[in-house]
């Protein structure tokens, strides 16, 4: 990974069908990804309600660079994936 290519995390929980369909997407893109367990991990938790300003509404959330995305919103991650240059 270049060096100016943010962190991708999806922070999702192990019962979530979209939070497993979305990391699968990743591995299948051979996008690198790290995944946080939001119920498995009390500091995910915490650092996903931070980054959402208190305002949890479901998972999975993507972090990109700057980006949030909520939901599996395979147009949204491609933008956003497009704009960092994870790919073209």
């Amino acid at each position: 990974m270049s060096e100016n290519k943010p962190k991708i995390t999806v922070y999702g929980t192990s019962w979530c069908g979209f939070c497993h369909a979305e990391t699968a997407w990743f591995k299948s893109q051979d996008i690198p990804h790290e995944y946080k367990d939001i119920e498995a991990d009390p500091a995910a938790q915490q650092e996903l309600l931070a980054k959402m300003n208190g305002q949890f509404q479901g998972v999975p959330v993507t972090t990109i660079g700057d980006d949030i995305i909520l939901g599996f919103d395979r147009p949204n991650l491609m933008d956003s994936l497009r704009n960092y240059g994870f790919i073209k």
